[in-house]
């Protein structure tokens, strides 16, 4: 299949206006096609040549004016439309389409809780022309009127209204003017449940076998949808541009979810069937008013072309955390950004992928879906956060209000932003976005503290990197009323220009200083000595969540750059965590903790005494819990013990009673859990896992089952596992979810020997499982599948060779690219050695 270049647009745009599209599709003609008819009315400015796109199973006609074409000339997917008079035309195509199992085009997912089929589309990028012929670019914005005929007893969801004709035939409101991947269906059996918000339809839906669990939690999503609307509104000029507001929660979903206008489609593990925690309700709520926010930036306001990606990702980012923070209970959230969000921006930074926020060429479609990366999303995020702090919150809002005014329902270019932001200030933001959005690259900022006359200190800030920074500096002393010396008061927070022009004041001596207190700017930050003795001491006494989740990202750069070691950091979480108040830290100093510092950092044979340090951290953590006041700590504690544990006898016995003493119960997302660590310990086999899928049939059953049979310490199953994921026999083939899950489970750092012959089959097989089967795909080979616990120089070696002369498509290249520098600084961090 062709990639659609820039180029190539920016010519198709110069020649076509689209107006309309009438679109039929037909979901009852089997189990592997739909029929789709789709006809498309669009002006040609002047006589030329082009071409439209279409992937179909089998093209059945195509007419142009009334004037049949030949079928035959589908190319790949380009029908070519030549010797186009200028002038208005019609062009008529009717195809059948295949639906898909990875969750790109129409997907098709049957529960095999009750057997009830969904179907619902995602169309992003250039995945539209899965399901219907289309000119397939963002700034060929047109009308959409979409007719759908589905089965008996089910209900069809659209961009726009849907209504119910008769004989299984439903009819969506004609759009506004979209972009051909902002289209959106979803059909089946949904459990809805809906309400009315300032005159408009909002709904909720869900597969029937997660009704009861979306009905407990309907109250919680529509009080944080009607709430972030509500914010939006005072915040933008321009009302929310569309006739009704769906969010539906799909199965096997492979983003978190889709900013389809009206009809937000999101992953359905967000519908919880298991306990969760308070900062995972707030993530949902996030995603929720992300993309919300997207109805504005980027479905009423898209970009022209992919290289702007950031004025979707970056905005509605910074939007649904902000939004939370001023409409929402959530008032915390930008803690979690700081401990889950910023350090992917930080990491995918300083690999050798990275590329600045707003890039200046992105030549095709293939690069464009590489950009979709910790950099779009949460470094962005972050400058906006910067520029906020710089510009004043008046005159970002007036600036991205005079945006919304010129663009509207049409298309807009960084250039465009940017003389919106210039008009509502007298700073040179200009030279603010050539600095923040067109580089790339972490700076460091490091404080030097120099005595000054009677006892007082000043502050210089070693600045390495290009950008300017307005951040503050937080004062900090001893808490002199504190018996157990730990706490810390704050003295002063100042606020300071970087780069420098003169020292800094700061009177006496603190006993720690943190630079970008309050988190404002992106970069990484160092400490001085004594503020790091402090640190080692005092760091949960730190009075603010958001300053103690600047000083634990600013410990986890230190140790991914081998300035810190790996174990001072197991011992910094073993010291603080339990007498951590804020959950999101908990979870991401456990995650690295467990993920990076246990599995990759330290060599083999130092991780069975980190095992043990974590567990006794979580040991303590569930004491602290016992008295049933802090249920989403007790869970995070809970999940972490089985994730670490080295031997099986305790948390066998949790499973046997159902139970962990003193709770939770064993709910079915714990059982899994606790069977995938029994299946890496050989304490279970097929029988048991059977018969925990028998008790659990759900689609996330069959995943926890998936897992754990990757996972088993033998030979045989290995084998079995390798062969599901990496199969030539298409009628076998894996779904999205199934394959993740498999991955999962295959490796493990217990059984590094048992595995390591499949090191260097990874990569061939891979190469040739995404040639065959695509983007999604490959992505999750590369990011679930990839050997991470083979800390090898050996290992870095054929990945190496592979991407040389391995020849993979470009979403596996990125993900072994971004993998293979993840492992270099892995070895770099075990022997010691710095970046």
């Amino acid at each position: 299949m062709s990639v659609l270049t820039r180029d190539e647009a920016q010519t198709r745009a110069q020649l076509l206006d689209v107006h309309r599209y009438t679109i039929e599709l037909d979901l009852t003609t089997g189990d592997e096609t739909f029929d789709s008819r789709t006809v498309i009315a669009f002006t040609a400015r002047t006589g030329a040549d082009t071409f439209v796109e279409v992937k179909p199973a089998e093209l059945r006609s195509v007419t142009l004016d009334g004037r049949p074409l030949d079928p035959e000339t589908l190319d790949g997917n380009r029908l070519p439309l030549k010797d186009l008079a200028a002038g208005v035309h019609e062009l008529r195509i009717d195809a059948a389409m295949r639906y898909s199992r990875t969750g790109e085009g129409m997907h098709r997912f049957t529960d095999p809780t009750d057997g009830e089929t969904y179907l619902y589309t995602q169309l992003f990028m250039e995945d539209v022309q899965r399901v219907f012929a289309a000119f397939d670019q963002p700034d060929l914005k047109a009308v959409f009127e979409l007719s759908v005929t589905a089965p008996e007893g089910w209900s069809v969801l659209a961009n726009g209204r849907t209504e119910h004709t008769g004989d299984g035939r439903w009819q969506a409101t004609p759009t506004p003017l979209i972009s051909t991947y902002l289209v959106a269906v979803a059909a089946g059996p949904w459990h809805s449940v809906r309400t009315e918000h300032s005159g408009l339809p909002f709904g909720l839906h869900c597969r029937r076998s997660l009704a009861p669990y979306l009905d407990t939690d309907a109250d919680e999503l529509f009080q944080v949808t009607r709430q972030c609307f509500d914010r939006f509104h005072e915040k933008f000029d321009e009302p929310y541009p569309f006739d009704s507001y769906d969010q539906a929660f799909v199965p096997e979903f492979n983003a978190g979810a889709m900013e389809n206008p009206g009809l937000v489609t999101f992953r359905d593990e967000f519908v919880y069937r298991s306990a969760v925690t308070d900062t995972e309700r707030q993530t949902r709520a996030m995603v929720i008013a992300h993309e919300m926010a997207h109805m504005w930036f980027g479905d009423l306001v898209t970009l022209r072309w992919w290289d702007d990606i950031w004025l979707n990702e970056s905005f509605a980012e910074y939007m649904g955390y902000q939004t939370l923070v001023e409409a929402t209970r959530f008032t915390d959230t930008w803690v979690d950004f700081g401990v889950a969000r910023k350090s992917w921006g930080y990491d995918a930074d300083q690999r050798p992928s990275t590329h600045p926020v707003a890039p200046e060429n992105v030549d095709d479609t293939a690069s464009a879906m590489l950009n979709f990366d910790g950099i779009s999303y949460a470094k962005g995020a972050s400058a906006l956060r910067q520029l906020v702090a710089w510009l004043g919150e008046k005159d970002f809002l007036a600036g991205i209000n005079t945006h919304f005014d010129r663009h509207k329902f049409a298309n807009a270019t960084l250039a465009d932003f940017i003389d919106s932001l210039a008009s509502a200030t007298d700073r040179d933001v200009h030279a603010w976005a050539d600095s923040w959005l067109r580089t790339t690259g972490v700076d460091t900022l490091t404080p030097q503290i120099a005595p000054g006359d009677n006892g007082t200190y000043s502050l210089t800030v070693d600045h390495a990197g290009s950008r300017p920074h307005r951040v503050a500096v937080g004062l900090y002393d001893q808490d002199l009323g504190d018996d157990e010396g730990r706490h810390l008061t704050l003295r002063r927070r100042l606020e300071i220009d970087v780069p420098q022009s003169t020292p800094l004041p700061i009177g006496k001596r603190p006993a720690l200083l943190v630079l970008n207190d309050g988190d404002l700017t992106y970069a990484k930050v160092r400490f001085d000595a004594e503020s790091f003795t402090t640190l080692r001491e005092r760091l949960s006494g730190l009075p603010d969540p958001l300053s103690r989740a600047v000083v634990w990202n600013a410990l986890r750069d230190a140790v991914r750059d081998g300035e810190l070691a790996a174990t001072a950091y197991l011992e910094a979480a073993r010291a603080h965590l339990p007498r951590e108040t804020d959950l999101a830290i908990v979870q991401g100093v456990l995650a690295f903790a467990v993920g990076q510092v246990t599995d990759r950092y330290l060599p083999a044979e130092e991780r069975p005494a980190a095992l043990a340090t974590l567990s006794a951290l979580c040991r303590d953590l569930i004491r602290r819990t016992e008295d049933g006041d802090n249920p989403g700590l007790r869970l995070i504690a809970v999940r972490h013990f089985i994730s670490v544990a080295a031997h099986p006898d305790t948390i066998a016995a949790w499973l046997a009673d159902g139970t962990v003493p003193g709770g939770p119960e064993l709910d079915p997302e714990l059982r899994w859990r606790v069977m995938g660590r029994l299946a890496v310990l050989g304490a279970v086999d097929e029988a048991a896992i059977a018969a925990e899928l028998e008790r659990d049939q759900s689609a996330s059953g069959q995943e926890g089952a998936a897992r754990c049979r990757a996972a088993l310490p033998d030979e045989e199953a290995k084998a079995a596992a390798w062969e599901a994921l990496f199969t030539t026999d298409e009628s076998s083939d894996l779904s999205n979810y199934l394959f993740t899950a498999t991955a999962q489970g295959f490796w493990q750092p217990e059984q590094a020997d048992l595995v390591s012959p499949y090191v260097a089959r990874f990569y061939k097989d891979a190469v040739a499982l995404a040639a065959r089967r695509g983007p999604a795909i490959a992505e999750a080979a590369g990011r679930y599948a990839f050997p991470v616990h083979a800390v090898e120089a050996e290992a870095l070696r054929l990945g190496e060779e592979c991407l040389r002369d391995g020849d993979p498509i470009p979403a596996l290249r990125r993900r072994l690219a971004d993998q293979l520098d993840d492992l270099a600084r892995a070895l770099r961090v075990r022997e010691g050695r710095t970046k």
